[in-house]
């Protein structure tokens, strides 16, 4: 019975030293940038394999999956393979290994399951790994608001549709044949929040057709971004107003009272020379 006792822990002391110098890989997900990744743009992955030193360890292949949400560039793969005899002649103490992939356009905000596939000597198994998301990105419709014929004033409306606020909003008209810029092409119009709107001025000439705008922004994980945007210019709804000719009627009566004014000043003076003789 003694001895029976004494087998039987022998046995599990072997197994326990066997079970401790098997090839033990242990893989993190080390660093995603940026964090969090931005749907439709790229995302850099660093994975790291620890372990790989064990001398019971054998050659292995190491396998980022391309599905949803990421997904790799044509003719790219995500599969690398490292050899366990090359990996101990150079001392190193861990592997990295990194990719580049493209963030799927539709991918959710928050936590989005990425899996790897290691193989090494006859152990093939999957690891999952969480993505972070957030859609940073920010959209808008844009108006033309107001164009002044006299002063060849025209005022951009610029709202934010997307539920994301945004800083250092830029608004550029490009050089293009239906307007001319007279001055600065671009105007710095600030932060604007979601579901708010803005407006920017620039003294131009026009003529009816679309107009090309380009809105500069940063967004919240502190990347510039551009979106190119068509706005339509239709004369008619700028011209025979009424309150262009109230303001030219009254532009006439200031004309006017500036004309009777050096008129009575030129006869006095006239009269005051006159006088003197």
């Amino acid at each position: 019975m003694k001895n029976s006792v004494i087998l039987f822990f022998a046995i599990i002391l072997f197994a326990t030293t066997i079970s401790a110098e098997a090839c033990d890989l242990q893989t993190t997900l080390l660093n995603q940038d940026p964090y969090p990744a931005v749907p439709g743009d790229y995302v850099k992955l660093v994975f790291q394999v620890v372990g790989f030193e064990n001398p019971e360890c054998r050659d292995m292949t190491f396998e980022l999956l391309a599905d949803y949400p990421i997904a790799f560039n044509p003719g790219e793969t995500g599969l690398q393979s490292f050899s366990h005899t090359a990996f101990i002649q150079d001392y190193e103490s861990n592997i990295l290994i990194p990719y580049e992939v493209r963030v799927d356009g539709d991918a959710l905000d928050g936590e989005n399951p990425i899996e790897v596939r290691i193989n090494e000597q006859n152990r093939n198994y999957l690891e999952t790994f969480n993505l972070e998301v957030k859609d940073v990105k920010a959209d808008f419709e844009i108006y033309v608001r107001d164009y002044k014929y006299g002063t060849q004033i025209l005022t951009l409306e610029i709202l934010n549709i997307e539920k994301v606020n945004i800083e250092a909003l830029t608004v550029t008209i490009p050089e293009q044949e239906n307007i001319v810029v007279k001055g600065p092409f671009n105007v710095i119009v600030g932060d604007l929040d979601s579901n708010e709107y803005t407006t920017a001025d620039f003294e131009a000439v026009l003529i009816d057709g679309m107009i090309e705008v380009m809105l500069t922004y940063t967004d919240s994980i502190n990347e510039r971004r551009t979106v190119n945007k068509q706005v339509n210019f239709d004369s008619d709804y700028f011209t025979n107003r009424a309150a262009d000719k109230k303001e030219t009627s009254i532009w006439n009566y200031v004309i006017l009272g500036l004309v009777v004014l050096w008129i009575v000043y030129w006869l006095i003076k006239r009269k005051r020379k006159k006088a003197k003789k």
